[in-house]
């Protein structure tokens, strides 16, 4: 027997259950869900779980990530799994803000692809994703790009620059930047202005401090700055977003 008949009998044989998919509970840090067409959750690890605040599964399944999440990041989750299942296409390695009920300012890299019926129709989707601080550099010089994420979780106001990062992890310049895209999927001026973003975004959800403060205290030149990044990356301007 050829061997995707060994697996297509092997796998027509499994109970249809959840067996294989609790596996996922065994793996720190990675939050692992699928969805309906509908966005509707009908799985979740544990991990996934702690991302939403709920105990079990059982209090998330057939809800959405607008029962959990601020709408604007609901809004760009389900923006995503929209354009998964239209396309038929997977998306690997994006890197977005974390999932989390409170808001967390830190950047998770996702992964998720299409799920198909018998009949080859998209019918929902499945993914994981994991904190970047999490990840670990494939050429082995995982302590010293642990120490940068460290530095611009930290530091992101400060006027960071490539070169001294590049300093930090004891690479060249142009070594840091081709293995830090290659790690996180975004050069490290991408992933700093993310992370300035998300803090941003945070101020504006949680105090009344004026959007050019908040600009400034994120480490922006000015508020025309901000604005523009903000907007990029959030697909609105931070007084909409306030609003």
């Amino acid at each position: 027997m050829e061997s995707t008949g060994v697996q297509r009998d092997f796998l027509s044989q499994l109970d249809p259950s959840e067996q294989i998919f609790s596996l996922f509970d065994f793996m720190p840090g990675v939050s692992f869900f699928v969805k309906d067409r509908r966005g509707r959750f009908v799985m979740l690890n544990q991990r996934g779980c702690e991302y939403c605040g709920v105990t079990d599964q059982n209090a998330a399944i057939g809800k959405t990530d607008h029962d959990f999440f601020p709408k604007q990041r609901a809004d760009e989750y389900q923006a995503d799994d929209r354009a998964v299942m239209d396309a038929g296409e997977p998306i690997v390695g994006r890197m977005e803000s974390a999932p989390e009920a409170e808001g967390s300012p830190r950047l998770v890299m996702t992964t998720k692809v299409p799920l198909r019926n018998r009949k080859g129709k998209v019918i929902g989707i499945a993914g994981f994703s994991y904190q970047v601080e999490q990840m670990r550099e494939r050429s082995g010089t995982a302590a010293a790009f642990e120490n940068v994420i460290e530095s611009l979780h930290k530091d992101f106001a400060k006027p960071l620059t490539t070169e001294s990062l590049a300093k930090t992890s004891g690479l060249s310049v142009s070594q840091f930047e081709r293995r830090f895209r290659r790690a996180f999927g975004a050069s490290p001026r991408q992933y700093l202005m993310r992370i300035r973003v998300e803090n941003a975004a945070r101020m504006l959800r949680e105090g009344d401090a004026s959007i050019s403060d908040i600009a400034l205290q994120c480490g922006f030149y000015d508020h025309s700055h901000f604005n523009r990044t903000f907007k990029r990356i959030m697909n609105t301007s931070p007084s909409q977003y306030r609003r």
